[in-house]
């Protein structure tokens, strides 16, 4: 994927910390712009929907101050804030987008150090090892191609740690990743979906082909890994296209994942933002609000109605369990 940048707006106390003097040194070319916060710039929230995929250009590099963390019932003991938030990819569904432009760009925070400390201190004081989601609020992987953070992350921790780390991805470029000491205490999930949905919706993601294939290369590499079959999204072929993915799944993943993976399923769930970035932003692409399939859930939230929901649910497990049916299935939500 392309990471080039046309801007950075940073907090100038990043300049204390070694990570903010690095980045600092490889975007030098680029025009550096102080801000108050990083969670705060006038003039990406004032900017119109339209400008949605230019925003994705900047990059905002500042100092994570929330450290709260978050329980979690899925594949982790705790959703952690980490090393960033946001991303470069703009797939239509992102959760991560919020209140408009606020959070549509990608955020790097700098002080990495207190972070894994809090992780390293809970995990010690806790009557047992602690599973900790570093990957909730960005995409890990893509990350690293400009910071190293996973590579920093996996060899202190893995050193250090009691429990483990879990992170998800939509991308292939895990080759730096492959060769460290991360004694199975790193648990990688690789993201898919149709190849229709990638091209269509996932727009600038990996290809599903090379997702496989990283995920083949982490199991081999030693760590455990899942898969994460998400956002699913009703489109009207849907079942043809799920369906095609999960015999594409069972041609092309390898014995290892076949035998030790597992397999998380997500329903999509949109809202009013999403529906009004994209129709302004992207004004060609997939209608993703379905008024027969939906139904309110929060504010400004959509959700497939429950109807709809069982019949993804019953449909995935059957295909899934004549499919790939080694790889044991955690949830569906």
């Amino acid at each position: 994927m392309n990471m080039n940048f046309d801007a950075v707006y940073f907090e100038p106390d990043i300049l204390k910390y070694e990570l903010g003097q690095m980045l600092r040194k490889k975007y030098d070319e680029l025009p550096w712009t102080p801000i108050e916060s990083h969670n705060r710039i006038p003039e990406f929230s004032n900017a119109s929907n339209k400008e949605f995929p230019k925003l994705k250009q900047h990059l905002i590099i500042g100092i994570r101050k929330t450290h709260k963390y978050s329980a979690n019932e899925k594949v982790s003991n705790w959703l952690v804030p980490y090393t960033s938030s946001g991303c470069r990819a703009m797939c239509l569904y992102c959760y991560l987008v919020c209140n408009y432009n606020k959070c549509a760009y990608l955020r790097l925070f700098v002080n990495r150090e207190q972070m894994m400390d809090k992780i390293l201190k809970t995990d010690a004081t806790s009557a047992v090892p602690q599973t900790f989601e570093i990957g909730s609020n960005s995409d890990l992987v893509l990350e690293n191609r400009i910071t190293d953070n996973l590579i920093w992350t996996i060899e202190r921790f893995s050193k250090e740690g009691r429990g483990s780390l879990t992170f998800p991805t939509k991308f292939d470029m895990v080759q730096p990743l492959l060769s460290l000491d991360h004694r199975g205490k790193i648990i990688f999930r690789m993201s898919v979906n149709p190849v229709e949905i990638i091209r269509r919706i996932e727009i600038g993601t990996s290809p599903l082909s090379s997702r496989i294939q990283a995920l083949n290369d982490m199991a081999e590499a030693g760590y455990p890994v899942g898969l994460l079959i998400a956002p699913v999204i009703l489109l009207p072929e849907w079942k043809k296209l799920y369906g095609e993915l999960v015999e594409q799944l069972a041609d092309s993943l390898s014995n290892k994942v076949k035998k030790t993976g597992f397999i998380e399923i997500i329903l999509m769930t949109y809202s009013f933002v999403h529906n009004a970035i994209n129709t302004e932003a992207f004004p060609n692409a997939v209608n993703l609000y379905d008024r027969s399939q939906m139904t309110g859930r929060g504010r400004g939230k959509y959700s497939y109605r429950t109807d709809a929901r069982e019949d993804t649910q019953e449909y995935l497990r059957e295909k899934l369990s004549k499919c790939l049916g080694s790889m044991p299935i955690l949830y569906i939500s």
